[in-house]
């Protein structure tokens, strides 16, 4: 699902802020320089791309019928926008950094905003099919951007704010976006259909480009890096063999295939790991630069640790909406819009609580993300007991309480966890890290889905698949609280 900052004072400034709510920024002047339209921009942005990793599950019947798309067609429709998102996070985040920060994510929104028309006008599969990777594409330029730009464009509680904010967005575009394209499905604009839910896109997306210079301050890392192009090809390679066959693997029964792709990637990857070690050693500019797993510096364990904890909560995330469709449209036979307005209960909580989550943090500092772990997984053993109690028959409702208790945790984790991960990192890594962010949120999403998807498909009943998959996700959150503590409180 998707996503969006100069130098800090200090490191320990920076992790202290990222735990107390009053996360540093380039400077401290700099919170009140910001641009006005700055976060309405971003989060326009950052909401469209998250709503539309969502979204086109919701449309799927109808494009179906509309275009004659076969199965294998409609899985590509969905797995070309996350494998060509995934792949181009981390290339993308040193595009910023040597070329621009505004100037990437601006011309990522208006591909972005092109593809979606491309989309919405597709005339067959296969144009529809391009469309999603060029629309992927265009959403791996404009994630990392948006977090470094939020990095550098605002200091201490203005910062913590923004990151709020940010975690509330992609927050409602992840709830929403099924209850969204049920609206729009069911409200069918102009006889639009299913083509509404890329459309709408237009609009938005060309309000905010309109906005992009007035409201973008410009950022580059303060020494123009070079672009590593072995790197690019190696991360890039590595990353679409990973991700290809965690998408399509687990519905085409794990073929060979999909087990070599997995073997290669992990070389690739620790061939990418040990170039880029070795050009730090150089002096070169890798892609990722492997300071920032120094575990010797407090900075550097709270950026690994940080990490370890996004990883788990994405694992986690992706999976969970996925497995809740399942369970509330197949297994309840709920049509889209019903199920849309089920996921509301999640909203519901998300909003109470991710709206003060930077506050929690000035208080909790590190243990606001323990806590939401806690309620996340509280509220997953209550959906699991409503599960228990009324199977595939009763009243859907029952679910409401445990949704609204997992909406709790999730407002305190989306937020502070991408905070604690971006606290102490140096302003010449800041895109090279939030390209690492953006990536390790899509791998592990796509990680989860096959991995609880196997746990779900292996029963036939679907509240007995619900109930098992819940069981893992409630531990994965309880992982996620134990994680915390080994944050070290101060980074430097």
């Amino acid at each position: 699902m998707s996503r969006a900052p100069t130098a800090s004072p200090t490191a320990a400034g920076a992790a202290s802020g990222a735990f107390s709510g009053t996360v540093s920024g380039t400077a401290s002047g700099h919170a009140a320089r910001a641009p006005r339209g700055l976060l309405p921009v971003l989060l326009t942005a950052t909401f469209m791309t998250a709503l539309d990793v969502f979204v086109v599950n919701v449309a799927i019947p109808s494009l179906q019928s509309d275009l004659g798309a076969g199965p294998a067609a409609v899985q590509w429709v969905v797995a070309g926008f996350g494998l060509a998102f995934a792949a181009g996070l981390i290339t993308a985040g040193r595009l910023g950094d040597r070329y621009g920060r505004r100037r990437l994510f601006g011309l990522g929104l208006a591909l972005f905003t092109l593809a979606s028309a491309a989309c919405g006008l597709a005339p067959t599969t296969g144009a529809l099919v391009a469309a999603r990777v060029a629309q992927g594409l265009a959403a791996a330029l404009m994630g990392p951007q948006v977090l470094a730009i939020l990095r550098t464009a605002y200091s201490g509680a203005a910062q913590a704010r923004a990151f709020a904010m940010y975690g509330l967005t992609m927050g409602l575009g992840a709830v929403f976006g099924q209850l969204i394209g049920g609206v729009l499905i069911r409200a069918d604009l102009f006889g639009l259909d299913w083509r509404s839910c890329f459309l709408i896109n237009l609009p938005v997306g060309l309000a905010a480009l309109a906005l992009v210079r007035r409201a973008l301050p410009e950022s580059r890392a303060p020494h123009r890096p070079g672009l590593d192009p072995v790197g690019v090809v190696l991360v890039t390679v590595a990353l679409t063999g990973l991700v290809l066959p965690l998408i399509q693997g687990p519905g085409a029964g794990w073929p060979l295939w999909t087990w070599l792709c997995l073997g290669g990637a992990t070389a690739l990857l620790a061939l990418f790991a040990f170039h880029q070690h070795r050009g730090v050693r150089a002096g070169r500019s890798p892609l990722v630069d492997t300071q920032l797993f120094d575990t010797r510096r407090s900075a550097g364990r709270a950026f690994t640790t940080g990490l370890l904890a996004q990883l788990t909560f994405s694992l986690g995330q992706g999976s969970f909406f996925l497995v809740l469709a399942l369970y509330l449209q197949p297994g309840r036979g709920l049509d889209a819009l019903g199920a849309g307005l089920v996921f509301t209960a999640i909203g519901l909580g998300y909003l109470v609580t991710s709206t003060a989550a930077h506050r929690v943090a000035a208080r909790l500092g590190r243990q606001t993300v323990a806590l939401g772990g806690l309620l996340m997984a509280a509220g997953l053993g209550l959906i699991g007991l409503a599960v228990h109690a009324t199977g595939t028959t009763g009243s859907v409702w029952w679910l409401a309480p445990g949704l609204f208790v997992d909406g709790l945790g999730m407002g305190l984790v989306i937020a502070p966890v991408t905070s604690v991960v971006l606290a102490g990192v140096e302003p010449r890594l800041v895109g090279s890290a939030a390209g690492l962010v953006a990536t390790v949120q899509q791998v592990a999403g796509a990680l989860g889905v096959a991995l609880i998807g196997i746990l779900f498909y292996a029963a036939d009943d679907a509240a007995v698949s619900f109930g098992r998959s819940l069981v893992a996700l409630a531990v994965l959150e309880l992982v996620l609280a134990a994680l915390v503590q080994l944050l070290p409180r101060r980074t430097g």
